[in-house]
């Protein structure tokens, strides 16, 4: 029997992460279903923001590097995340975006394999890794000389070879929500004499997340999906320990020196994930990236990630159930893994020729998810804020929008600059 909305309403009564909702800025007449794009707002980010703006910057301008320790906050906010990615303090540090630190680890990886095995010639990346990942890696591989080779999800194992210098990976996919198995590809990529290198964007703050017991290499993540840091909101770079210091980082900016302040010709790394700073800290997006921060590791006393990922299941598992049983005959067709164990907290349904309008439909009635091209409607479930109730109602305004027709008015099918 198909889920009410009563029961929905009982769940919500029963969930021990309700109160976490209240952290939160949510508008009103709005069910959010794009926190896996861009989180929703903490109600203490515009107060943060405002400290920093008017007190520290506005009375105490440069001061604040010092008093208000604006010159330690990619450390500080760094050791935050490494709570929710499993690294240790001291190994990863918050800045720039996520392509600037993917190029920083993934040529510190190369460099690595040069030195150890340099006829090993070729990364390997999944076909539909996040553009901005195989861009990065298509730069790197033409500059240096090495192959850039992309492979569906079942052909990676038949790729781990004597040839394979890095394996470049996204642990979900952005466009299906399917979930690599971190420690056993970590460690088959190890067995093969290759280094691995994770993007996180869609999984830090998401799912539970263990690179110190995956043994992992390398990782990259942003700040604006689940850790609801803002627009633009910095990234995030772990290097493991043993890799850590043993390269220069190709972007040695006087941030990454050992002692900025000394101003010498000669640049000197800093010790350990220091070294992959760049430039100047970003003072006001970093205050408001910590704030995202708080909202997670307030879940801790209530279970933490854990009780997080348990609800995001529950919430993808109903919204499957409720679309497939009332969405039916309307040419939907569910691109997200069925399994909860290998999908994140997102869910997927691809259209022939009608996703685009139809996300924009369902926009217009205060429904926000996206659509990722050529066919993927995609919706994102943050446990923080998502209620069950959200999710039946989202689906009731979905089931509107496609009885009525209203996808195939013009004014939905005029693609905007950002889908």
């Amino acid at each position: 029997m198909t889920t009410t909305r009563q029961d929905c309403l009982a769940r919500d009564a029963a969930d021990p992460l309700r109160e976490l909702r209240d952290l939160f800025d949510l508008p009103e007449g709005t069910i959010y279903l794009d926190g896996n794009s861009l989180g929703v707002m903490p109600r203490a980010t515009p107060q943060r923001v405002a400290q920093v703006v008017q007190d520290e910057w506005g009375r105490d301008l440069i001061k604040s590097w010092n008093t208000a320790g604006w010159i330690h906050l990619p450390q500080r906010v760094g050791d935050k995340i490494a709570q929710l990615v499993g690294a240790g303090p001291g190994e990863l540090v918050v800045a720039d975006s996520t392509s600037v630190n993917l190029f920083k680890v993934l040529t510190a990886a190369l460099r690595i394999t040069d030195e150890d095995a340099p006829e090993r010639n070729v990364i390997v990346s999944e076909r539909s890794n996040f553009p901005t990942d195989l861009y990065i890696a298509e730069g790197l591989a033409r500059s240096q000389g090495y192959e850039l080779v992309l492979v569906e999800p079942d052909e990676i194992a038949a790729h781990l070879n004597e040839r394979l210098a890095v394996l470049m990976l996204t642990q979900v996919n952005y466009r299906t929500g399917r979930v690599h198995d971190m420690a056993a590809l970590t460690a088959a990529a190890h067995r093969a004499g290759a280094l691995v290198v994770w993007d996180l964007c869609h999984s830090a703050g998401a799912i539970p997340v263990d690179l110190t017991g995956a043994d992992a290499d390398f990782a990259v993540g942003c700040g604006y999906k689940y850790l609801n840091g803002g627009p633009g909101a910095p990234a995030f770079v772990w290097a493991h320990p043993r890799h850590a210091g043993r390269f220069w980082q190709p972007l040695s900016g006087w941030m990454g020196h050992a002692e900025p302040f000394e101003f010498t010709p000669e640049y000197r790394p800093a010790t350990g994930i220091t070294r992959y700073l760049c430039g100047t800290p970003p003072v006001i997006s970093l205050a408001a990236l910590e704030c995202g921060v708080d909202t997670l590791l307030a879940a801790q006393p209530l279970g933490g990630l854990a009780a997080l990922r348990r609800k995001s299941i529950a919430l993808t598992e109903l919204f499957i159930e409720l679309v497939e049983s009332r969405c039916q005959g309307h040419g939907l067709s569910l691109a997200s893994p069925r399994d909860a164990g290998i999908r994140g907290s997102q869910v997927c349904f691809a259209h022939e020729s009608g996703g685009y309008a139809m996300v924009q439909a369902l926009i217009a009635r205060g429904v926000i998810g996206d659509f990722r091209a050529p066919d993927v409607l995609r919706f994102g479930f943050t446990p923080l804020y998502t209620s069950h109730a959200d999710v039946w109602d989202a689906v009731e305004h979905f089931v509107q929008v496609l009885e009525k027709e209203e996808w195939r008015e013009a004014r939905f099918n005029q693609r905007a600059a950002v889908t």
